[in-house]
């Protein structure tokens, strides 16, 4: 198993959830999260001062799928996330040693 995390830019969550849904993934979890990387953040206006926004809104999936999955989540998500502009974001990929399911104490692929 492995949770496949990816870090993207807000407007896409619909397009990347719509890929996955298509994908087989049966859920996923989304944060709203700040950060940057090359995109380095930007500089605005307000009242008449500028300032530097250094972390920029992000939303980070986090889908724990089987490892015969993992190609496809990970084609879905760099698909429909793309914009081709800086900041698009980045996809990670580890190991799940375990999981399990509260409700039922299902473990492993059937908790997924």
């Amino acid at each position: 198993m492995k949770l496949v995390t990816a870090v993207i830019k807000p407007f896409k969550l619909d397009d990347v959830r719509a890929a996955l849904s298509e994908v087989g993934v049966q859920g996923i979890t989304a944060t709203e999260v700040k950060g940057f990387g090359r995109q380095k953040g930007h500089t605005e206006l307000y009242r008449g001062a500028e300032y530097v926004v250094d972390f920029l809104p992000k939303v980070k999936l986090e889908i724990a799928v089987s490892d015969d999955q993992v190609e496809r989540v990970i084609e879905a998500v760099a698909k429909s996330a793309n914009t081709g502009k800086i900041g698009d974001g980045k996809i990670f990929v580890s190991a799940l040693e375990q999981v399990i399911r509260i409700r039922t104490g299902e473990t492993g692929e059937e908790a997924i």
